[in-house]
């Protein structure tokens, strides 16, 4: 009688085979470092096989983790979990292909809801797979478990939306939508929730990012030099836009975009007015330099929504706006990019992140920075 089983020499064979093909599938650049791991002994080979992070972790570890206990482990056959705990790595993990680690793998969360809902949203594909595990650590760090979790899922749904998303700033708005007590949250109109999709959180994100950058330019004391003077004219009332309480006011009646004006408004570029008649606004007037006057004029007038206004409104402004000595008006402008941010808005809207992470990173300084607002 012969038997089917498969003799010692090729059972051996077929085992070599499989973690050589599970070994070629790691990154080039850390191929020698995981073979030569390998090669110290069957019990890590086998992780090829059965936890490819592990072996990746304790091959490549990241800094100041000395992974010597956690492989003299494995080679003492103690349970994958218990190395894993001691490789500071999730055992959620284990599911992902070798293909998935192109550097050392960051800390990542594991809080027993996040390892319910990441089992759902695990990469299939082999090529998405480094670039949504960098995402998911990145969203941990920069905002919490939600978060990482939301990124991997959305990530999953559609990839490149995600991949070219300013992470960092929408990051800093759902840490910011748990926050009740900041002042990042208090300028937050759409909060974050898991339920959110990428696009509705990039758009929500952006106007969050609007009102933040109006309040680093412009602070909490109103704009002393308005140019003109508050007036009456026929039957029209003209109030100044000098404080970010007036302008988000102003912005939110009439639907327009005066929110993003910060910038400009810094760098002496312009003046904003509210036109109204018996308590109800009217029409909104940007007031700035046309071409090459050098006198102010007015170069914007529009009603709610940004329709076009009538005649009768336009003369009334042209009327108010003439009636000052326009020859003695101070319209000296700051170059572009050189007003300086407010300090006491800066430190308010960051400090509570800065403490709460325990550090304040290079992409946030604690000195107000145009190029880190831009950033963002």
């Amino acid at each position: 009688m012969t038997s089917n089983l498969p003799t010692a020499p090729c059972q051996v064979a077929g085992r070599f085979g499989l973690l050589e093909r599970r070994l070629r599938r790691y990154h080039p650049r850390f191929q020698r470092a995981v073979r030569a791991l390998a090669a110290r002994h069957p019990r890590l080979a086998d992780l090829a096989a059965s936890f490819p992070a592990l072996l990746f972790a304790l091959a490549v570890p990241r800094a100041r983790l000395d992974p010597a206990r956690a492989i003299a482990c494995v080679i003492d056959g103690a349970a994958l979990a218990e190395v894993a705990a001691l490789a500071d790595l999730p055992v959620w993990l284990r599911k992902l292909p070798p293909e998935a680690f192109v550097r050392p793998i960051p800390r990542l969360p594991d809080g027993e809801l996040f390892r319910r809902q990441i089992a759902n949203h695990l990469p299939r594909s082999p090529e998405l797979a480094p670039t949504w595990l960098q995402l998911v650590a990145d969203a941990a760090e920069l905002a919490h478990e939600p978060m990482a979790a939301w990124v991997a899922r959305e990530f999953l749904r559609e990839p490149r939306p995600v991949a070219t998303a300013r992470l960092r700033l929408i990051c800093l708005w759902a840490w910011f939508s748990s926050q009740p007590a900041t002042l990042g949250h208090d300028l937050i109109d759409r909060p974050w929730t898991p339920d959110l999709r990428i696009d509705a959180a990039r758009s929500a994100t952006n106007d969050w990012r609007t009102v933040v950058a109006l309040h680093a330019n412009l602070g909490r004391l109103p704009i002393v030099d308005m140019w003109l003077r508050p007036g009456r004219m026929a039957g029209y009332e003209f109030m100044p836009l000098d404080s970010i309480a007036a302008i988000a006011a102003e912005a939110k009646a009439m639907r327009n975009c005066l929110r993003s004006y910060g910038y400009n408004l810094a760098h002496n570029r312009s003046r904003l007015w509210s036109m109204q008649r018996d308590g109800e606004r009217v029409a909104t007037l940007k007031i700035a330099c046309r071409a090459r006057d050098p006198l102010p004029n007015i170069v914007e007038l529009k009603g709610a929504g940004n329709v076009e206004v009538s005649r009768e409104v336009w003369w009334a402004a042209r009327q108010w706006l003439h009636r000052h000595d326009l020859s003695q008006i101070d319209m000296r402008q700051y170059d572009w990019a050189t007003a300086p941010l407010d300090r006491t808005s800066w430190l308010s809207l960051w400090r509570p992140y800065w403490l709460a992470k325990r550090s304040i990173p290079d992409w946030l300084p604690i000195a107000p920075s145009r190029e880190a607002l831009e950033a963002l």
